[in-house]
């Protein structure tokens, strides 16, 4: 069976400064036709920054979306003038947090929710933080409290509920990932 859906129509509905919203007619592989609604987006990167200590840098906000409290990796959109998510990243740990890094490794990258959205986020790992001289200003819309969390405490933010978002869940298992392979002599 061929794995293909043939778009016949495509109409934007609504765009807006971070999505679009796209309702598309699509013929189906057995020749049914269906329509698929999607969410069209710029991409995304996010940083696991790791203090010398190694805890974790995350932040707090407040998430409509979910209408509740939600503690996260730094992470943001990307904007015209980044070149590739490592830009992305970088700028986003230095205005949500005001920290550098001097040590910056690639981790990998998904489609968040392949289902109804195109966003493609990269993440990152940095390590070597220091505090910016004069770090970037937060985004107009974005009110956000830095924390720093041990490996327990990460987790302990997982089992209340506070963190939940994809990519953060990616983050505490990718952290578990490194702890047990220390602990293994890996």
């Amino acid at each position: 069976m061929e794995f293909y859906e043939e778009t016949i129509k495509s109409t934007s509905i609504y765009k807006g400064n971070v999505t679009e919203y796209i309702v598309e007619d699509v013929k189906l592989p057995n020749g049914e036709m269906s329509q698929r609604e999607i969410v069209r987006h710029d991409g995304a990167a996010a940083v696991l920054p790791f203090t010398k200590a190694g805890e974790l840098i995350l932040v707090k906000q407040y998430r409509k979306a979910i209408d509740q409290l939600s503690i996260e990796i730094p992470a943001g959109l990307k904007d015209k003038t980044d070149g590739d998510g490592l830009e992305t990243a970088k700028r986003e740990l230095e205005e949500e947090t005001g920290y550098n890094a001097e040590n910056w490794k690639f981790i990998t990258s998904f489609y968040s929710t392949p289902g109804f959205t195109d966003e493609f986020l990269e993440i990152y790992e940095a390590t070597g933080l220091y505090l910016a001289e004069n770090p970037l200003s937060l985004d107009e819309d974005e009110t956000v409290e830095v924390v720093v969390a041990t490996y327990d405490e990460a987790w302990e933010f997982y089992h209340k509920g506070l963190l939940r978002d994809s990519k953060t869940v990616f983050a505490l298992f990718y952290w578990k990932m490194k702890k047990l392979e220390r602990e293994l002599g890996k």
